[in-house]
């Protein structure tokens, strides 16, 4: 059995192939994910599981270089906004407007779908490297 937090393996797999600079994204459960990234979809029922503890065990196994959200975010949904920025820390984030953000999601190795029923949370997530 694995030692880190992660259980889910799909999502551990995805993490397991990124690359330098591949993208993540962790959506609420109202993004719209495209065709083409991998859709990975863990909401069952309304906030089950949250957003924040979605990046959480993401954060355990991967290597975050920068985060891109919606310009939206911090002043409509302040407490998503607030312990996004206290579990990335130090890792640098960019905003872009929301319909700018959807496009990109596009050019995502694969987009995880949350149950969060809160409005505009939702990361990008550049992959870095442990070296």
């Amino acid at each position: 059995m694995k030692r880190t937090p992660l259980l889910h393996a799909e999502l551990s797999e995805i993490i397991a192939r990124l690359g330098h600079g591949d993208l993540l994204v962790i959506g609420d459960a109202g993004l719209p994910i495209p065709d083409g990234p991998r859709r990975i979809d863990l909401a069952l029922t309304a906030n089950v599981p949250r957003f924040h503890e979605v990046l959480a065990a993401v954060l355990s196994e991967m290597a975050v270089e920068s985060a891109v959200i919606a310009d939206e975010l911090a002043p409509n949904n302040p407490g998503v906004y607030a312990e996004l920025c206290r579990q990335l820390g130090p890792v640098p984030m960019s905003t872009m407007p929301h319909e700018d953000f959807k496009a990109a999601t596009r050019a995502a190795r694969a987009i995880v779908r949350s149950g969060e029923f809160s409005p505009y949370a939702n990361v990008i997530l550049r992959a870095g490297v442990v070296f």
